[in-house]
C-alpha cells in the first residue's frame, strides 16, 4: 500500500548543522548563529521530519488497533492504551487514534503524510469524511489548501449530507411505535426519519463515552449506551449520567453467592425478581450497585433479610472516593461517566467498608475484575496493582491533587497536659 511504501521510503532528515549528539545548550547556541534563511530552511526540514514520524506512528497505531492488541494490556481503546503505554495526554492520543483507525482506507493521504508533504492536522480534518473513493481527491486538496480551508470543505460536505435527507411526512409520524416483549426481554421501534436520526445519534454519542475492549459488538455497546440515556433522564439525575438506578430492583440470592471468593462461576445463583434466574457473576456485579436491594434467602428460599448492610459505602465515602480517584482507577482509563465504587478485597458479612478498600471502576473494568480476567490488590489510598492474563503488572495511584491535600492537611494538636 502507498501508506506503507511512504513509511519505508522515508530517510532520516538531518537536524541543525553541527549539533548531532549535542546537549541543549549547544543546540541553542548553534541555532542562534543561523541566519533567518537558515532558520526557515531548518524549520522546513524539521516539520517535514515531524510529519514523517507522525505518519509512522499513525500506520503502526492503525495496525495495532486492527489487531486489537491493546486489549492484551486491559485497555478499552487504542487511545487509552497509548495514554498508559507512552505517557502522552488524552488529547495527544486522540490526535493520532482516529487517523490511525482509518489509515488503511486512506493510503494516499497517509502516504503523503509519511512523505512529509502534508501535515497531520490536514489529515485529521478530512479523515472523518474520507473514503477510499475520495482519498486521492482530498489528498490533492490537502496539498493545496490550508487547514482552515480544508475545515470549510469538510463542513460543506457534512452540511450537504444533512440537507439531502428527506423531511418526515405525516404517514411516517403516524407509523411510529415502541413495543416491548416481556417474555423475550426485547423491544422494537419505528420512528419518523428525523426522530430516528436523533435517537441513533444520541445513542451513538453515548457509545463514545463507554470504553470498548475491542471484542464487544457494537450492538451490545449500544444497549449499554441506551441504559446510560435512561440513567441520565431518571428522577434526581439532573440530566447527568449516573451509574446507579433510582428504580428498585430486587435480587433473591443465597448468602454464599454474594460473598463467594472461589473464583468459580455458577450457572444459576439467584433470581431477579420477576425476570428469572441469574448467575453468580451477575449477582456480585449487581450487589456493587447501592440502588439494588439484595434479599438474602435461607436454605428453602425464604427471605430472611432485605436491604443494605454496611457493605455499601456511605454518601460521604462515595464522595471522598470520587474526589480521590477522579475517574476509573484502571491504568490508562479516563472514563468518568459510568463508574462504580468497587471493593478491592471482597466484602464479607460483618466486615468493614473503608475508603482504602474502595476504588472507582468503569462499567467495563468493573466487569473484567468481577469475571476474574484481571485482579486488583493494594491500598486504594496509596497504590493499586492490576494483573492481567499476560502477567503484566500495572499500577494506579490516587489523584495528585487528593494526595497533596492529604499531605498538607494540618495534623491535630496534642491536648495540653494537666
Amino acid at each position: 500500500m502507498s501508506a506503507v511504501r511512504g513509511v519505508r521510503g522515508v530517510r532520516g532528515v538531518r537536524g541543525v548543522r553541527g549539533v548531532r549528539g549535542a546537549n541543549g545548550a549547544d543546540l541553542i547556541s548553534a541555532v542562534a548563529a543561523e541566519s533567518n534563511e537558515e532558520l526557515a530552511s531548518g524549520l522546513t526540514r524539521d516539520f517535514a521530519q515531524l510529519a514523517t514520524v507522525q505518519g509512522r506512528i499513525v500506520v503502526r497505531l492503525g495496525e495495532y488497533g486492527r489487531r486489537q492488541a491493546f486489549a492484551d494490556d486491559g485497555a478499552t481503546s487504542l487511545e487509552s492504551w497509548a495514554v498508559e503505554r507512552f505517557g502522552v495526554s488524552t488529547t495527544t492520543a486522540r490526535t493520532f487514534a482516529p487517523v490511525a483507525e482509518k489509515a488503511w482506507d486512506i493510503p494516499v493521504l497517509v502516504g503523503s503524510l509519511c512523505a512529509g508533504e502534508i501535515s497531520l492536522d490536514k489529515v485529521r480534518v478530512v479523515a472523518d469524511l474520507a473514503t477510499p473513493e475520495s482519498d486521492l481527491e482530498l489528498c490533492e486538496q490537502a496539498r493545496e489548501y490550508s487547514v482552515r480551508e480544508l475545515t470549510d470543505v469538510a463542513r460543506s460536505r457534512a452540511e450537504l449530507a444533512r440537507t439531502s435527507s428527506h423531511s418526515p411526512t405525516r404517514s411516517e409520524h403516524d407509523a411510529r411505535f415502541v413495543r416491548f416483549n416481556d417474555a423475550q426481554r426485547t423491544m422494537s421501534a419505528q420512528f419518523p426519519a428525523d426522530s430516528y436520526a436523533l435517537v441513533k445519534a444520541r445513542i451513538d454519542a453515548q457509545v463514545e463515552q463507554i470504553p470498548s475492549d475491542g471484542e464487544t459488538p457494537l450492538d451490545q455497546r449500544r444497549s449499554d449506551a441506551l441504559m446510560g440515556v435512561i440513567y441520565s433522564s431518571a428522577p434526581g439525575s439532573k440530566g447527568a449520567p449516573t451509574p446507579t438506578s433510582p428504580y428498585v430492583v430486587v435480587a433473591h440470592v443465597p448468602l454464599g453467592a454474594l460473598v463467594d471468593e472461589s473464583g468459580q462461576g455458577t450457572d444459576l445463583a439467584g433470581e431477579l425478581e420477576g425476570q428469572g434466574m441469574i448467575d453468580g457473576e451477575t449477582v456480585q456485579r449487581l450487589a456493587c450497585d447501592a440502588t439494588v436491594v439484595v434479599a438474602l434467602d435461607d436454605e428453602v428460599g425464604h427471605t430472611m433479610y432485605e436491604g443494605r448492610a454496611r457493605r455499601f459505602p456511605t454518601g460521604a465515602q462515595r464522595r471522598e472516593v470520587m474526589r480521590r480517584d477522579r475517574h476509573c482507577r484502571f491504568p490508562g482509563c479516563s472514563n468518568v461517566t459510568f463508574t462504580n465504587v468497587h471493593h478491592v478485597v471482597a466484602w464479607k458479612p460483618g466486615g468493614r467498608t473503608d475508603i482504602y478498600n474502595l476504588a472507582l471502576l468503569c462499567l467495563f473494568h468493573h466487569g473484567v475484575v468481577h469475571r476474574k480476567v484481571w485482579t486488583m490488590s493494594g491500598n486504594a489510598n496509596e497504590e493499586l496493582s492490576f494483573v492481567g492474563p499476560s502477567g503484566r503488572v500495572m499500577t494506579s495511584r490516587p489523584s495528585p491533587l487528593w494526595t497533596r491535600v492529604k499531605t498538607l492537611a494540618p495534623r491535630p494538636r496534642a491536648s495540653p497536659s494537666g
